[in-house]
């Protein structure tokens, strides 16, 4: 008669299965009975009732000589018709870059190298991939253009919404890590 085998993984899965039944074997609950007869023997808290709705005084409003609070006021519709178009906006016709898709504060600026003349700029993203950048090239979620790479930091001027409808143009930078 042959011996059996049995393969190695069956093997531990079978002593796994044996020490996690014996850690259940302590009948000693002993701790566990006085944790919940003490539980049982204080006395409930008191609930505080649910406070009493008030009812809200219904309002009807008759013109009477006010203005209709759906329309803007005199100021509002100069703002809007004052309103200037500075020419300030992004090219949405543009392929955005890769890292368009972070916002600013989750890049960092790792370092700088200089190859054939060129300026780059060393970018890590929060995944930790590094991107290389130079001027001209596009970051950030706020249409982000790099003007210029130092040593130290790349400025960029971003496009943002200046809350009238039109856009206006705000300088940014990211200063290099201190890994």
């Amino acid at each position: 008669m042959r011996g059996v085998s049995i393969k190695p993984w069956r093997r531990a899965g079978v002593i796994f299965l044996l020490a996690t039944l014996a850690g259940c074997a302590n009948p000693n609950l002993q701790d566990l009975k006085k944790f919940v007869a003490d539980q049982k023997a204080k006395t409930p808290g008191r609930i505080d009732p649910i406070p009493e709705v008030r009812q809200i005084e219904t309002f009807l409003y008759e013109e009477q000589g006010r203005r209709d609070p759906f329309t803007p006021t005199e100021e509002e519709m100069e703002a809007k018709v004052g309103k200037v178009d500075n020419g300030i906006r992004p090219d949405f016709n543009r392929r955005k870059e890769e890292l368009e898709s972070y916002s600013l504060d989750e890049l960092r600026m790792v370092g700088v190298v200089e190859q054939q003349g060129v300026t780059w700029g060393l970018v890590k993203t929060k995944d930790g991939t590094i991107h290389r950048v130079k001027s001209g090239n596009y970051m950030g979620r706020n249409h982000g253009r790099i003007m210029r790479i130092t040593e130290d930091k790349i400025e960029l001027t971003e496009i943002v919404p200046d809350g009238l409808g039109g856009y206006r143009e705000r300088q940014a930078s990211i200063a290099l890590a201190e890994e």
